[in-house]
């Protein structure tokens, strides 16, 4: 039977009216942030033809990965294999270029240094060892000539060992250090450095071991350090490592420990900000002159980075 279209329309008003309206705002932030979920529930009734909202709000915590705190491997057997090493066994010669690349050129690199880096003349093989040889010889604008060396390929994760004999004397800077391959994160610090070894003239046989990022660097006071007294450095020869693992960074001089960076041990939910360490870096071998180095010592006229071997080592199951 046809119903009255009165009636009609005073059931699909009801249907309207007694209908149920949800809104759902979800915001998600970074992982320092908090997160709130909002839901407004509007429900219209019939009841006295009135209109009655309800509003429920809840925080909740979202979870995300964050840099550097989670980790899948064990430690314990990771099984470490030689992938590049360089021995430089010839009694005299020249840097394998394939595995080298020399980085030249002055101006202060950003630290007030007094050397210009050159590509010939100042890193030779010697007796079975890499001179990197820092001279008092003019070039350029500068007073003074070095080698910065740095090796022909990148890496992601390893074991990064070289044995080295430092020069002494006020002026001197020696490092054994990695810069990333690309700046993914930005420029410097943000994308990170590792500084396996620097050693500065005026105070001999202190070996520092750094980490900078953007939140940790020099410039702000704010890297992660450590120092160690080593001694000899400049008559013996010692090793130099960083083991380099997902989620922390391990320094050591002749198989001791002297200092780990675990970002998680300064915030909870580390970022690229204190981890950048997730792309491949390169190794770099340098002697450079001023800056943190002082003053040369009168009468320089040179002193040497004697660098016995490089090797590194890298385990496959952290890839797994």
């Amino acid at each position: 039977m046809k119903k009255p279209v009165s009636l009609v329309n005073n059931m699909f008003r009801k249907l309207l009216i007694s209908g149920l309206v949800t809104i759902i705002s979800l915001t998600v932030l970074s992982c320092d942030q908090s997160v709130t979920t909002t839901t407004t529930l509007t429900s219209l009734t019939t009841l006295s033809e009135t209109t009655t909202t309800t509003t429920e709000t809840s925080t909740t915590t979202t979870l995300t990965t964050c840099s550097a705190s989670y980790s899948d491997y064990d430690y314990e057997s990771l099984n470490y294999e030689l992938v590049f090493f360089d021995e430089f066994d010839k009694e005299t010669g020249t840097p394998n270029l394939i595995k080298w690349k020399y980085q030249t050129g002055d101006g202060g690199w950003g630290n007030d240094e007094l050397q210009y880096y050159t590509d010939s003349g100042n890193a030779t093989i010697l007796n079975g060892n890499l001179v990197i040889a820092a001279k008092k010889e003019s070039k350029g604008d500068s007073l003074y000539t070095s080698a910065r060396m740095n090796s022909g390929r990148s890496f992601l994760y390893g074991k990064f060992l070289v044995r080295a004999m430092l020069p002494q004397g006020s002026g001197t800077w020696p490092a054994i250090w990695m810069m990333p391959n690309s700046s993914v994160y930005g420029n410097w610090p943000s994308s990170g450095e590792i500084d396996i070894m620097e050693h500065v003239g005026t105070d001999m046989n202190r070996v520092h071991f750094s980490i900078h990022t953007e939140r940790y660097y020099f410039k702000i006071g704010t890297q992660k350090t450590a120092i160690t007294t080593i001694p000899n450095v400049s008559t013996e020869f010692h090793d130099y490592q960083v083991e380099w693992l997902p989620d922390k960074l391990i320094f050591s001089v002749d198989g001791q420990v002297y200092f780990t960076y675990d970002p998680t041990n300064y915030v909870s939910c580390p970022t690229y900000k204190e981890w950048p360490y997730d792309k491949s870096f390169y190794l770099i071998l340098n002697l450079a002159i001023g800056g943190w180095g002082g003053t040369p010592y009168a009468g320089f006229v040179q002193e040497e980075l004697v660098i016995d071997y490089v090797r590194i080592y890298q385990a496959d199951n952290l890839f797994s």
